[in-house]
């Protein structure tokens, strides 16, 4: 059973998502409040965190940043009524993985939290225990190990989100392909999103400051008016 934490003040909102996903099987725990939700967070193992930023005490894209300087890789779903662009930017820039906005149709809410799973690796699914050179990745410098996770670009390592990590291997799945920001949203949210958004270059931006340092070889290039590719300088 999937751990989910909901950290939310509006009690008709609590009581609907949580009624909804337990008959769903999920394993829901609850915060009222921004502190509440960092304490329940670090002292406990969740799958995904469901997080207001509206919150009474702590903003919640002070919790995603407070969570995310101890734990880099669990799911943050922002789940909340500010739904401007510049609104969804802070919270993916502050940690976040996925923006939904209120109100909301459950079923949709059910397949972002299956999405963030399964890019996770905490899918429903079983996962392989096998060890084989399918797991490895290599172009120029960088090498991903998708089994252990772990990245590194001339042998130092990299931590990544979780939808920063899912972004890199897509790009190494294509290599030297200019991929389109809709194939990008497609493959890497797996859910639709309004295209007026700027979520890739958001996360796109994101992994260029950690794969580049000053003296490597840029590896992600911007093909203006088509999209991004991933090759050699």
């Amino acid at each position: 059973m999937k751990k989910i934490i909901l950290i939310e003040d509006e009690s008709s909102v609590v009581s609907f998502i949580k009624k909804g996903l337990q008959e769903l099987d999920y394993e829901i725990s609850v915060a009222l409040d921004g502190s509440t939700g960092i304490k329940l967070v670090e002292d406990n193992d969740f799958d995904l965190i469901i997080l207001d930023i509206m919150l009474p005490d702590i903003n919640g894209l002070e919790v995603c940043k407070e969570i995310r300087k101890k734990n880099k890789t669990v799911p943050i779903l922002f789940l909340t009524a500010l739904d401007s662009s510049e609104n969804i930017v802070l919270g993916l820039e502050s940690g976040g993985d996925d923006y939904l906005v209120k109100p909301f149709k459950f079923i949709e809410l059910v397949a972002r939290i299956k999405s963030l799973l399964r890019r996770s690796g905490h899918s429903n699914g079983t996962e392989s225990n096998e060890i084989d050179d399918e797991n490895t990745y290599q172009f120029s410098d960088l090498t991903v190990n998708d089994y252990t996770k772990k990245v590194t670009r001339a042998g130092a390592e990299i931590s990544l989100t979780s939808t920063e990590y899912k972004l890199l291997l897509y790009f190494l799945n294509n290599p030297e392909k200019v991929i389109s920001r809709a194939e990008i949203l497609e493959a890497v949210w797996g859910v639709n999103y309004e295209l007026g958004t700027n979520v890739v270059d958001v996360y796109v931006n994101y992994l260029r400051k950690k794969l580049d340092n000053q003296d490597d070889d840029k590896l992600i290039h911007t093909v203006i008016g088509m999209g991004y590719v991933l090759k050699k300088s």
